[in-house]
């Protein structure tokens, strides 16, 4: 999206002049402002979400969200999307990117002593993008399947798989719940299967976020006759039975009337 210069006075007034030559930043206590990316993604019809290894202090040998700090010249938005190329390697932009909330509960971070530590965390989905690439400061960079971590897992424990730095095991599940209410009233499950699909990739996604198994036919049903959810190609996708149809994501970005999840 283009900056809107337009947004900021290109000459400020004497008296704004002035208030800015006299303005003492030392009187305020210091303050950050950190990007954090939850991007999800379906990897062998899991729910997986990227991670990568801290490197340096605070928390390093840990596993984290990628993410860091904002620069002078850079929206939030450039922050999450810069922070996520230069740690996992994935520099095009997610199919979908949404900020999911704002952290600032004093503590969350080492350096708040110091210094306090705000994250906006953003919320993305894309198709499988492969295996990320660790740069920047991170160690290592992995999907993790979400059922993998011992903290969305109560039959796991910590030395099972990783524990997140931060309180990035907090923003995971948010986004996860985000994610899952997303799935029920918009046609967002497109973002995570390639431009062309079958009913039966769309229903593995819907799966995985649900963390449910759902009814095949019905499913086809409802998905054929949400209005603008889908659109067949005329193509076809050879499968182990018959010959699968191919679809593309509609006009709708709302289904109506909405999907719900399973009741467990």
């Amino acid at each position: 999206m283009a900056k809107d210069k337009t947004l900021f006075p290109k000459v400020l007034s004497d008296e704004d002049t002035k208030f800015v030559e006299n303005y003492q930043p030392t009187d305020y206590p210091p303050n950050a402002v950190t990007a954090d990316v939850i991007l999800l993604t379906i990897r062998s019809g899991r729910l997986a979400v990227l991670l990568v290894e801290r490197a340096n202090p605070p928390q390093s040998g840990s596993w984290a969200l990628p993410g860091g700090h904002l620069r002078p010249e850079e929206s939030i938005h450039e922050t999450a999307l810069r922070e996520l190329a230069e740690k996992t390697g994935f520099a095009a932009e997610p199919a979908h990117l949404e900020q999911l909330q704002t952290y600032s509960t004093p503590g969350r971070d080492a350096r708040d002593s110091k210094m306090r530590v705000t994250s906006v965390a953003y919320l993305a989905f894309m198709p499988d993008p492969g295996t990320p690439r660790a740069g920047s400061d991170a160690r290592l960079a992995r999907f993790w399947a979400v059922d993998d971590l011992p903290e969305f897992n109560s039959e796991l424990t910590c030395e099972d798989g990783p524990t997140l730095a931060f309180d990035h095991a907090a923003m995971l599940r948010d986004g996860l719940e985000r994610a899952a209410s997303k799935l029920e009233y918009t046609t967002l499950a497109t973002a995570f299967v390639d431009e062309q699909f079958t009913i039966s990739d769309l229903r593995r996604v819907y799966e995985a976020v649900w963390r449910n198994s759902i009814d095949a036919p019905n499913f086809s049903r409802k998905v054929k006759s949400a209005s603008g959810f889908i659109e067949s190609t005329g193509g076809k996708r050879a499968t182990g039975r018959a010959p699968a149809g191919l679809f593309v994501k509609g006009e709708a970005d709302i289904i109506s009337p909405p999907f719900f999840r399973p009741i467990e």
